[in-house]
């Protein structure tokens, strides 16, 4: 069961990682932005999953948490962003940080 917290955010984590939101950390979005407009996240910037890797410049130098729907995409953006040097998390579902951004 740890595995698949840690894949798609939970429990304790998502604690830490408000914890992290409430510091500075950038909380985005990468569904797309159709799910984005139909609900999100206070303070959640949405960067499409298929965009992620174009968007890294903007995000150096910024401590990331990555949310979507289930935590599957998040998961994948964590991977991208991490490659690019940016220290990033996986949040999981969006509904996890819903008016806690």
């Amino acid at each position: 069961m740890s595995f698949l917290s840690k894949l798609f955010g939970g429990g304790a984590a998502n604690e830490n990682l408000k914890s992290l939101l409430s510091e500075g950390a950038v909380l985005v979005d990468v569904r797309s932005s159709e799910e984005f407009r139909a609900g999100h996240a206070q303070k959640a910037i949405n960067i499409p999953l298929q965009l992620i890797s174009q968007s890294t410049g903007k995000l150096k130098g910024k401590t990331v948490v990555t949310v979507c729907k289930s935590g599957a995409r998040s998961s994948m953006a964590v991977s991208i962003l991490q490659q690019a040097g940016i220290k990033a998390y996986n949040g999981g579902s969006w509904t996890n940080f819903a008016g806690k951004s």
